[in-house]
């Protein structure tokens, strides 16, 4: 059985990028008590029997070069939409192509005539004129209104040397900082200088920071939004 997180079956890449870090790890850093690293020993052995070809483990991106989105401009008070939140597009006077729809776990919703789009992460109204935009092949001078029905707390994930290992529920909008206070912090024998953000959705990303960067909010490194199913790994 593959590994999961947040309940979420991950892709063949993430799960071979998430193999490969674990297996990284000294044990020390992994789990803590004696029952833990009992029960870690007999997933650790399934995970190195498939973490051959990890060469590619260490390869990563900058924070720093990771394109600002709605969601990660702290100026702007309007909701982002995010993974299992319920949000309502109405086309005027076209109610074939209006509809509620439920942010799937990969970010994205399915539109009638327009297909798979990425909503999660988006303004509402960010997202009403990009539907207006791709509907106007169909209809002339459509007016949109996007309206979130319901939303869903963020939760993530936290492995590695972090004082607590575990998911991590938060309410939206979700920031870096926020989520590592929640875990406690590094621990003791964390290399501050490798701490790592794996997101899944619309690419896999392995995005590294430096506890400095995250405590200074140094090119909004503190403020990183983070979205459901992402994996926190401080090394």
């Amino acid at each position: 059985m593959e590994p999961s997180v947040s309940g979420s079956s991950l892709d063949a890449r993430a799960v071979k990028e998430l193999r490969c870090i674990i297996v990284s790890l000294p044990l020390s850093l992994r789990v803590r008590s004696r029952v833990s690293r009992y029960a870690f020993i007999g997933l650790l052995g399934m995970l190195t029997v498939s973490a051959g070809g990890c060469a590619s483990a260490g390869t990563f991106t900058w924070y720093q070069d990771i394109p600002k989105g709605p969601d990660w401009n702290t100026d702007n008070s309007e909701y982002v939409i995010g993974v299992g939140d319920s949000v309502s597009i109405r086309a005027y006077e076209q109610e074939g192509l209006s509809g509620s729809y439920k942010v799937r776990r990969d970010g994205r919703i399915a539109l009638p005539l327009v297909g798979e789009l990425v909503v999660a992460g988006k303004h509402p109204s960010q997202l009403g004129k990009e539907v207006e935009g791709l509907l106007k092949q169909y209809v002339v001078t459509p007016r949109v209104t996007v309206n979130v029905e319901t939303s869903q707390p963020v939760t993530v994930t936290a492995i590695g040397e972090i004082k607590s290992i575990g998911a991590l529920t938060l309410e939206p909008p979700a920031r870096l900082i926020e989520a590592i206070a929640q875990a406690g912090g590094p621990g003791e024998f964390a290399d501050k200088s490798r701490i790592f953000v794996l997101r899944r959705f619309p690419t896999f990303q392995r995005i590294r920071f430096t506890y400095d960067a995250i405590v200074h909010n140094e090119g909004g490194a503190a403020n990183f939004p983070l979205r459901t199913g992402d994996v926190i790994v401080i090394e």
